[in-house]
């Protein structure tokens, strides 16, 4: 029976006690908690390093021209998406992969914590890193205006090998989707099969 957030765990005296392999196996999960703790720091220089891209733009704000704050902009947006894409990682892998946070009920629970798994972790982890390529894919293109004057940071082979790579992350995301509904369809119609 797979376990759910809903599911109902049965109390201490009913649950069955593992031999010690099965239990040393089962018990490694807890080896990932530095990995998350350590994704936990990131997240914190990520924050360190928003308040200071903020404090360049607002100390520049009239000195820069409408392309530098925009570019400035994109910068801020950029670490949300990849702070986004931390506490998805976070949250979602440790809920699945190592211990329930037992947030049911709770305010402030996501709403995607409630249906998480590893497929929709994929998937949703996916089009976070898609949403952040397109952010230096736009970057890349605002800045690459100058690319005839000289003037720019980037070559034409690099703004092509960037789009290519973005259109790899769309062509992945849209695969791993692909696989995850051929998954859910053949799951979908065993139960059918079963009850019939």
């Amino acid at each position: 029976m797979p376990l759910t957030p809903e599911t109902l765990l049965p109390p201490e005296a009913q649950r069955k006690a593992l031999r010690p392999i099965p239990l040393l196996i089962f018990s490694s999960r807890w080896l990932q908690l530095p990995l998350y703790i350590g994704l936990i720091v990131a997240q914190g220089v990520y924050v360190v390093l928003f308040l200071k891209e903020l404090w360049h733009l607002f100390a520049h704000s009239f000195d820069f021209s409408e392309q530098q704050i925009m570019l400035a902009v994109l910068g801020l947006i950029d670490v949300v998406m990849i702070s986004n894409l931390l506490v998805m990682v976070i949250v979602g892998g440790y809920e699945t992969f190592v211990s329930r946070l037992n947030l049911e009920g709770h305010p402030d629970q996501p709403e995607w914590l409630s249906h998480v798994n590893a497929s929709v972790l994929k998937i949703k982890l996916a089009m976070a890193i898609i949403g952040i390529s397109s952010i230096h894919l736009l970057r890349t293109f605002i800045e690459a205006g100058g690319l005839a004057s000289g003037k720019s940071g980037y070559t034409e082979t690099g703004v092509m090998w960037q789009t290519i790579i973005h259109t790899v992350f769309i062509l992945s995301a849209i695969g791993i989707a692909y696989v995850d509904k051929l998954s859910n369809d053949s799951t979908e119609n065993a139960k059918h099969a079963v009850s019939h």
